[in-house]
């Protein structure tokens, strides 16, 4: 199983966030930590080791440390700003 560590910027986002979709997040972060690549897991283009994943129009962006069994949650928010 893995750890899950928030950038400042992601724990940012789901504070502000609505209460429904924060839990939707949560539930999608909380599969990541049994399984960190699964079927709707994709490659970030032009980002080694940098993954990403959907929840509605948003989209989490991950990195996973199998050495210390952490995933890294680099960033959440809505498709066009997340890649900025």
């Amino acid at each position: 199983m893995f750890n899950i560590s928030y950038s400042n910027r992601s724990k940012k986002f789901l504070k502000k966030a609505d209460k429904i979709l924060v839990k939707r997040m949560i539930e999608k972060i909380e599969n990541l930590r049994e399984t960190p690549i699964t079927h709707d897991t994709k490659t970030v283009e032009g980002s080694k080791g940098l993954f990403r994943v959907r929840v509605g129009d948003y989209r989490i962006l991950y990195e996973v440390d199998y050495r210390n069994n952490l995933i890294g949650i680099i960033k959440i928010d809505k498709r066009p700003r997340v890649y900025d």
